[in-house]
């Protein structure tokens, strides 16, 4: 980082880097998920894009894109598995042919009440109370929007 007013040590050259901050708080996480979703034969992108569905139950692939921030080529290849794993149906769009909608099975609803335990599991694997977790998420959000905001610039 050209800019970054604290120059690395040799010690820890990491030390000043925020994005590596948040990938290993990333990592973490996805530690922490990996067995409790092992159970349930998810993956932590398949787990995003159930919670997604859950309450709608039926979502185009672009707006699931949308929103778990995944490209179409890497999220198809999930939906597939969790096509062959029963959980969900892909089928166009009667309306518009062009867009590919993602419906849950009832195998697919079944799951969330197995998967109802893993929030407070992630909560309380954070050690944090709830307002602090929810302020930390306003941040973060907030970081998210000014760095899309210049990357969209450059």
């Amino acid at each position: 980082m050209a800019n970054d007013p604290t120059p690395p040590t040799t010690a820890d050259p990491m030390a000043p880097m925020l994005c590596f901050d948040l990938y290993a708080a990333s990592q973490a996480f996805t530690r922490v998920y990996k067995p409790l979703l092992a159970p349930l034969g998810l993956t932590y992108p398949q787990y995003l894009v159930m919670l997604n569905l859950w309450p709608d139950s039926l979502l185009s692939v672009g707006e699931i894109g949308r929103r778990v921030s995944l490209e179409s080529n890497t999220l198809t290849p999930l939906i597939k598995r969790l096509q062959e794993a029963g959980l969900v149906t892909r089928s166009r769009d009667p309306d518009d042919e062009r867009r590919v909608v993602v419906a849950l099975t009832d195998q697919g609803q079944a799951l969330e009440a197995q998967a109802a335990h893993v929030p407070g599991c992630i909560l309380e694997a954070t050690g944090m109370p709830q307002a602090e977790i929810e302020a930390l998420q306003r941040t973060l959000r907030g970081l998210t929007r000014t760095m899309l905001d210049a990357a969209a610039s450059k």
